[in-house]
């Protein structure tokens, strides 16, 4: 459901009111009926410029959902090429940690093997 401006209702209420409340007046017209004459007039151009700005919107609003849909299916067209295009890793992210893993346990041994086979020498050395 749409809200409607107050300053809208405003202006419809005002102009209901001065509606009812007009008589054929069998005085001459004061200065206080030609005031609300022109208030009236200016509130009902209010009003027309209100629902134009209003019917301006819509339409503005409208056709910028209809470019952010448009924008948003190519987007989502670009992300399945590229996706499609993409080609799959050798190895998951848990797979390269394993293997990091196993990579480091196994220079680490090889390392402490051959600094082990030096103290030997060093130790028959000195003996």
């Amino acid at each position: 459901m749409r809200s409607i401006p107050l300053s809208l209702l405003a202006a419809l209420l005002l102009a209901c009111s001065a509606a009812q409340a007009e008589e054929t007046p069998s005085a001459p017209v004061s200065s206080d009926t030609t005031h609300l004459h022109v208030q009236i007039n200016d509130l009902q151009q209010r009003l027309a410029q209100s629902e134009q700005m209003r019917s301006d919107l819509e339409s503005n609003s409208s056709a910028l959902q209809q470019r952010l849909r448009q924008e948003n299916q190519r987007l989502r067209l670009q992300l399945k090429e590229s996706q499609a295009q993409m080609q799959p890793g050798l190895l998951s992210e848990e797979q390269t940690w394993f293997a990091i893993g196993g990579a480091v346990s196994l220079i680490s041994v090889l390392f402490g093997a051959l600094l082990r086979g030096q103290r030997k020498t060093r130790r028959e050395w000195i003996n």
